[in-house]
């Protein structure tokens, strides 16, 4: 069935909800502390001057919900679990917890951060870069795709902060060339997707090889049970600060759906809209990396200008279309699932979910990209007959009504 979720894979909210209470009932209340102190000014939080000096330089001004509450318990060396949805500030909360808290006498690695995609641990290093200016912050990303030998020369010659994929950095561990002994703080970021099947495994086999005592601190716009449990295994004492699943609005963010009735229909419906797209920033999502391709090629044919971008490319190829689309010199970008976390574009202001996304969860990385800080966005799902029961699930999930797509998208965005 094309489009729809496999077979098993349905979002079950009474599921969901029953395995939240049986591991956040009673006993929940004994392992999480909570936290309540909220600092309304960056001014507030009894950070370094020069790391105030990062903050503002980078452009911040007055802190957002979960920097206002977060980034001081981290700095205080807390073990936190911070739930917010993308686009919120998470990764400038870590980032300054972590610049505040390293010695900057010692040039050895102190804090290690972990990120699903290359993309996204790419990001994480320039927002740690900047904020850390002031701070002669040294770090290094650590990703597949980039020589080894590299890696090597950089960690030798000695850095603060280690940002990295699983993969590599076990791999620089266990060759004994990222040495933890000095590690004192371990951030998992986007922790649904790091903890999920694929990285689980990886990321025990790490924290086996860190020092005992070490500070942990896990991000994440969703925060499925699983999660939840797995880091009750290395974590103590935890503050949690938790946006609750229907308090995660995607607020700002108007959203619609097209009944294409049939697979074959999106992409008369998606040239429709082709001349809307070109007047903003528009990113296509589709589910697999050969539709990437395919559609890419549709749309090409048709003398419509796109890029396109997914993991079977390299990353080179990747980072020269991500800056062409971050420039503005290319408008639309289709992609896959796998980059929708690392899109950090301010401007991109359309979403379209050409294929819906086959877990709820995902829905918001995508279109959470849209409207970042408030901006407005629109994001347009295309719905088959196999994907209503999809589409209620999202429904659902967000508590979010999402409506037809009036005539005039136009004037929406």
């Amino acid at each position: 069935m094309a489009g729809s979720a496999p077979e098993g894979s349905q979002f079950d909210a009474r599921q969901y909800d029953a395995k939240m209470n049986e591991l956040l009932g009673t006993d929940g209340q004994d392992f999480f502390t909570s936290y309540d102190e909220v600092c309304e000014s960056f001014d507030a939080m009894g950070l370094q001057e020069n790391l105030l000096r990062g903050i503002y330089a980078y452009g911040f001004e007055k802190p957002s919900a979960i920097q206002q509450r977060g980034i001081v318990p981290f700095c205080k060396g807390l073990d936190v679990i911070q739930q917010a949805q993308s686009g919120t500030g998470k990764t400038a909360t870590f980032c300054s917890g972590v610049l505040q808290q390293l010695d900057y006498s010692l040039v050895e690695c102190q804090a290690l951060v972990l990120a699903p995609t290359r993309e996204l641990a790419q990001q994480i290093e320039k927002v740690m870069r900047a904020l850390g200016d002031y701070l002669g912050v040294k770090v290094h990303v650590c990703v597949g795709g980039t020589i080894v030998r590299e890696d090597q020369r950089i960690l030798s010659s000695g850095v603060h902060v280690v940002v990295g994929t699983p993969g590599r950095v076990f791999d620089m561990l266990c060759r004994q060339s990222l040495r933890p002994d000095n590690i004192r703080m371990f951030v998992l970021d986007e922790a649904d997707e790091m903890l999920s099947r694929g990285f689980k495994d990886q990321i025990y086999d790490i924290f086996q090889l860190l020092p005992p005592k070490i500070q942990v601190g896990v991000f994440s716009a969703t925060m499925p049970p699983e999660a939840l449990e797995i880091t009750r295994k290395f974590m103590n004492k935890p503050v949690r600060i938790l946006v609750k699943r229907d308090e995660l609005t995607l607020e700002g963010i108007k959203q619609f759906f097209v009944n294409v009735d049939k697979e074959d229909w999106k992409l008369e419906t998606l040239c429709d809209l082709y001349e809307t797209l070109a007047i903003t920033q528009s990113v296509i999502f589709v589910n697999t990396r050969r539709k990437v391709d395919w559609l890419t090629d549709k749309m090409r044919s048709r003398d419509h200008t796109v890029s396109a971008t997914h993991g079977d490319m390299d990353q080179n190829t990747r980072d020269i279309i991500m800056r062409e689309f971050r420039s503005g010199s290319s408008r639309v970008l289709i992609t896959t699932d796998l980059l929708a976390r690392g899109i950090d574009v301010q401007q991109v202001s359309l979403v379209i979910n050409y294929d819906l996304p086959t877990q709820p969860e995902n829905y918001l990385h995508r279109i959470g990209r849209s409207g970042r800080f408030g901006r407005k966005g629109v994001a347009i799902n295309f719905v088959t007959g196999d994907d209503e029961r999809m589409l209620f699930d999202i429904q659902k999930f967000y508590n979010v009504q999402i409506e037809e797509l009036p005539a005039n998208v136009a004037d929406l965005i």
